[in-house]
């Protein structure tokens, strides 16, 4: 039976915030009168337009309204309200390294009178890059001996340990999994890969990122990828990924190429013109995109002409079938044929006069940001690669889209709006457009130490949390300017992955669930114990307590539902009241759990102490101490200690990395 639960250590979850409400409101310090920024859909029958259509605009491609980049400002400022302040918060060195991510930085706040916040503590920071790096909350006992570690690099040392463990492993699978879409299937298109195909992709993406793979071999690998059953190449489900229904070959053909745009060059705009010219529908997002035509875009798709996807099936008896990627069949295609009437995408139709056979009625490839086109015998997908993988857009889109998982926002945000004609420190676009990154040259810069680390992802993360930037602390002295978001002046909070929750819940009750996945335990993948090994984001685990906790959390579905940060009061009554944390609140029985039992065999000092040390890596305040200690010994103890932890699970420090 599921009891309510009373226990006022301050700071619970406030079903404002975890309800999302405050979104979208101003801050009180913002002036009055303003209007959100507002994007005309200048043609909203075209497919582009039809899923979320915030992930394709870039609120930086005019001059910048206050309100339109406020919304990291104020989460962080209505949860840094709520949270208890424990240890000092020192400063740092201010003095930075030439080319550093820290000189750069630094120069903005000067150049824009910006006080930043000092730099975090240890206690928040060990938490904070745990949860960023692995997803895990770190162990108490490391916690501890970290924040009584003298040694000036101790910092750099944990991210090295961080950065070599498996937890490290299981989260950016999670990660490259959500970009590059792994699923069973996409709703959005029809497209089924079956289990097998999806743990095939899975199983490739994992040991790309356990072996460290640079990440232009793996994108080359995506992109050049060939074979006749995607069940035993993962490789080939990136591509499959592309397959669209109802309409020609050539709709296909300009998903893929709209795949390989946004994914790995951060251009959401040319799944766009592939539909149109830019010019009349893309003036007010894209400088690069109102200037570039639609047969552009087909001499780009043109490099995808002759791939073909083909569905096989699995046996006579049944209806599963696995697929085929295979370039050059006899007779299948030549170059990208401008003869379509009907499909997902307008007419593609060859000039006036011009006949079937004739060089007029084909479109060659041709890459459309340097003009390159496949060398004598160079079959056109490694073409394809060899430009994309060369072209110095690849590094920065890649930086930039790691850059927003450890900020909350990207220096281009959303990551994937990139307007070509906007990136050059150098070579100003006109007025009234203005630079598009927040820091062109830092992100130039940071895209260059990735090639010359050989495309090391590790090498970007290590910098970037070694970063002063990074390690700055969410709490801020004095008033904060929302105005000053886009400078990083201080860390922006950001509410847990789903996974991470749950883990977070499992690992410091010490109560591990074990998840059989249909599909995938029976494969050879064995049983699941934490969420951030899970292969998927949809139906996983199907029927078990965790499956209706974790979709609270809106983890996505890879496809039309991106992983979201917003809040609900569904999430906030999960924390209360789901079995899954219900479960973890025993203290007697089989399923005990064995944070609760041994911390009842304490004293009630210690007892406190565990409990925060697991739950928030953190000892409590003297005011949180005072309140639970009384609450301990005015009752029945063992139910007090059970609604102790239970309140810990509710607060805002445990669903938000700070």
């Amino acid at each position: 039976m599921i009891r309510p639960r009373w226990f006022a250590i301050g700071g619970s979850v406030s079903l404002l915030v975890m309800s999302g409400m405050w979104i979208g409101r101003a801050n009180d310090d913002e002036p009055s009168g303003d209007t959100v920024q507002q994007f005309a859909v200048e043609h909203p029958e075209c497919t582009f337009f039809s899923g979320p259509q915030e992930r394709f605009m870039d609120v930086t491609v005019r001059p910048r309204n206050p309100r339109s980049s406020s919304r990291l400002s104020a989460m962080t400022t209505q949860v840094v309200r709520m949270l208890s302040s424990v240890g000092g918060t020192p400063t740092y060195d201010r003095a930075q390294k030439p080319g550093s991510i820290d000189s750069f930085i630094t120069a903005d706040w000067q150049a824009n009178n910006i006080t930043p916040a000092p730099r975090t503590t240890d206690w928040e920071f060990i938490r904070r890059v745990s949860l960023d790096l692995t997803g895990r909350i770190p162990a108490p006992d490391r916690v501890v001996g970290f924040v009584a570690d003298s040694s000036s690099d101790k910092r750099a040392k944990l991210i090295d340990q961080l950065l070599a463990s498996p937890e490290w492993v299981d989260k950016w699978t999670m990660y490259f999994g959500d970009l590059f879409q792994n699923t069973v299937n996409k709703p959005s298109s029809g497209l089924v890969r079956f289990a097998q195909g999806r743990n095939a992709f899975y199983q490739w993406i994992h040991d790309s990122i356990s072996n460290n793979k640079p990440y232009n071999q793996m994108v080359t690998e995506l992109i050049t990828a060939t074979g006749d059953n995607s069940y035993q190449s993962g490789t080939l489900n990136w591509l499959v990924g592309g397959v669209v229904t109802g309409g020609p070959s050539q709709d296909v053909m300009d998903q893929m190429t709209a795949n390989v745009a946004d994914t790995f060059l951060g251009i959401t705009h040319v799944n766009c013109l592939l539909c149109h010219n830019g010019r009349g529908h893309l003036d007010s997002l894209s400088l690069w995109g109102s200037q570039t035509t639609r047969y552009a875009a087909w001499q780009l798709g043109a490099f995808l002409s002759r791939t073909q996807a083909t569905r096989i099936r699995v046996d006579n008896t049944s209806n599963a079938y696995y697929w085929s990627v295979l370039d050059n069949n006899p007779g299948y295609r030549t170059d990208y044929a401008l003869n379509t009437t009907t499909g997902n995408r307008p007419a593609r139709v060859a000039p006036t006069g011009c006949k079937s056979g004739q060089p007029c009625f084909y479109v060659a490839p041709q890459y459309i940001f340097s003009g390159d086109a496949p060398k004598s015998g160079e079959s056109y997908r490694t073409a394809l690669a060899r430009n994309v993988t060369g072209d110095f857009q690849f590094a920065r889109a890649a930086v930039n889209y790691l850059w927003a998982q450890f900020f909350g926002r990207g220096m281009v945000d959303p990551p994937d709006t990139f307007d070509p004609a906007r990136l050059d420190p150098a070579n100003p676009p006109p007025a009234p457009w203005t630079l598009q990154p927040t820091n062109a040259a830092l992100l130039n810069t940071l895209a260059q130490h990735f090639i010359d680390s050989g495309y090391d992802v590790k090498a970007v993360m290590r910098e970037i949390a070694n970063s002063d930037t990074y390690q700055l602390s969410s709490r801020y002295e004095g008033d904060w300017n929302s105005a000053w978001e886009p400078y990083f002046a201080r860390k922006f909070v950001r509410r847990l992955w789903s996974e991470e929750v749950h883990d977070a819940v499992a690992v410091s009750s010490g109560l591990l669930p074990s998840y059989t996945i249909n599909g995938f335990t029976d494969q050879g993948f064995g049983k699941v114990t934490y969420a951030m090994q899970l292969p998927d984001t949809v139906n996983m685990p199907a029927g078990d307590i965790g499956t209706n906790f974790l979709d609270s959390f809106l983890r996505g579905n890879r496809d039309d539902q991106p992983r979201k940060q917003d809040g609900s009061i569904l999430q906030a009554l999960n924390l209360m009241n789901n079995a899954f944390v219900e479960a973890r609140l025993q203290s007697t029985g089989a399923n005990a759990a064995p944070l609760i039992t041994k911390s009842l065999q304490m004293g009630n000092p210690d007892l406190v102490n565990n409990v925060y040390l697991a739950i928030l890596s953190r000892y409590p305040s003297s005011d949180e101490m005072a309140k639970a200690q009384a609450t301990l010994i005015s009752g029945n103890r063992q139910q007090a200690a059970q609604d102790l932890v239970w309140s810990l699970y509710n607060k805002v420090d445990f669903v938000f990395n700070y």
